[in-house]
């Protein structure tokens, strides 16, 4: 896998847990475990995209 499909993959990730963070938070009663669990995954694919990004440069 080439880098940039590599870092196509992990924005479609990024965006995908965007989402579901969205509708999670539109719940009566979310757990704000969940949503922390979620936002801390989305960080860390921001990270990792990032790093991807640096290393094409």
């Amino acid at each position: 896998m080439s880098l940039e499909s590599h870092v196509k993959v992990l924005q479609e990730k990024h965006r995908t847990l965007d989402k579901a963070i969205s509708q999670v938070q539109r719940q009566p009663g979310a757990s704000e475990l969940e949503i922390k669990e979620l936002k801390r995954q989305k960080l860390k694919l921001r990270d990792e995209i990032e790093r991807s990004r640096l290393k094409a440069s």
